[in-house]
């Protein structure tokens, strides 16, 4: 197992492809998760002068109490760490951004905020490429660290502590410092344990459909209240929405979006879920899987937040992943299984939403062919058995 962080060959990559596209690019995840590391990574490798300003440290704020004077003789590549921390750095990268021949490309790190969204759609629209960062993935630990990345999640201190109950101290003290310190840095005063309880209770319907009545009534809060709380989690990738599949087909199509905890170490947390015998024998270990399994397969193919859904029918037929691209689609089931078998609902998905071929992720080891347009993907061999989307 790695005992050292791990190389990102890919998200380097995908940094330097936007940074040709765009002027600027925006590095967007909780905190914790890599990111200034990531953008040290890619400056290393950057060929010019490179300029850092870290605006959670005084000084380099102060440097920028004119952000147009400090900034606008820069060349190269500028990184802004912790840029929701001074907004009104995002009109003046817009007037910068709008020069010819651009002399400097900014790469953007922060924490995905309401302040932060807003300033980019309103001041950056079509100059800021969005790169979003969440945590270790299986094509950067192996499969052979599997078992331990879906225990204890992305997070690289949670993933590299010296055991599982380091590793679980560790995401416990991460949420309540999100609660209680990060959300007010962020100009949020929300109320931290009720915030705490949402949380919780989103765990438990982890992967299943969002009732935001029930929330309400069981938090005595209206129904406003719980929506603008889970939009925040979600602007803060904590929270992940999956969106219902509907299309002009004669059956009634579930239209209620699914939740899910987007880590599935801060999953574990929530549940009070420590080790693998824990974990192994909780009933939230499928759906714990599931979310596991389906953000492996989204991370491998590519696929943007937009192009993903789900699919089912009050009738009873479900698909857990349809990925939209253009005119392809391409369907997932996830089960954790070792023998999985081709169901009438699989049937019923690939006729009814014109499947070019549906993948049945599972737990054991091999891949192989199940019927006409379904094969099974083995979760330890996606790298080698499932290409990127193109």
């Amino acid at each position: 197992m790695p005992d050292a962080p791990l190389t990102r060959d890919l998200e380097l990559a995908g940094l330097e492809r936007r940074l040709r596209l765009f002027p600027a690019v925006a590095v967007l995840g909780p905190r914790q998760v890599g990111k200034t590391t990531l953008a040290a990574d890619f400056a290393a490798r950057f060929r010019g002068p490179v300029a850092r300003f870290d605006l959670e440290n005084p000084r380099d704020r102060a440097r920028l109490a004119d952000p147009l004077l400090a900034l606008e003789d820069l060349r190269g590549l500028v990184v802004l760490d912790e840029v929701q921390n001074l907004p009104e750095v995002f009109p003046v990268l817009r007037v910068l951004a709008d020069r010819p021949r651009a002399p400097a490309r900014f790469l953007i790190l922060g924490s995905a905020s309401p302040s932060l969204l807003r300033q980019e759609s309103e001041s950056l629209a079509g100059r800021l490429g969005l790169h979003e960062l969440s945590g270790f993935s299986l094509d950067e630990v192996g499969a052979g660290s599997l078992e331990r990345l879906w225990l204890r999640g992305g997070f690289p201190r949670s993933f590299l502590a010296p055991d599982d109950g380091a590793s679980l101290e560790w995401r416990r003290d991460f949420l309540t410092l999100f609660l209680e310190r990060d959300l007010r840095a962020l100009g949020l005063d929300l109320p931290a344990e009720a915030l705490r309880r949402f949380l919780t209770m989103i765990a438990h319907r982890h992967g299943q459909a969002w009732n935001g009545a029930e929330f309400a009534r069981s938090l005595g809060v209206s129904l406003p209240t719980v929506r603008r709380w889970l939009d925040l989690l979600v602007s803060t990738f904590l929270v992940r929405v999956l969106t219902p599949w509907s299309e002009n087909l004669s059956k009634r199509q579930v239209k209620a979006p699914k939740v899910w905890i987007a880590d599935p170490g801060l999953l574990h947390a929530l549940l009070g879920i420590g080790d693998r015998e824990s974990l192994l024998g909780d009933p939230k270990v499928g759906l714990s899987w599931e979310g596991f399994a389906m953000a492996a397969v989204v991370r491998r193919l590519g696929a943007l937040r937009e192009e993903c859904h789900f699919w089912a029918t009050h009738a009873g037929a479900e698909l857990d992943l349809l990925v939209v691209r253009g005119r392809r689609r391409i369907g997932f089931e996830f089960k954790r299984t070792s023998a999985p078998e081709a169901t009438r609902s699989m049937r019923i998905a690939m006729e009814d939403l014109r499947l070019g071929d549906l993948v049945v992720v599972h737990g054991g080891r091999e891949s192989f062919p199940m019927g006409k347009g379904i094969r099974a993907l083995a979760l330890g061999r996606v790298l080698e058995d499932l290409p990127p989307l193109r």
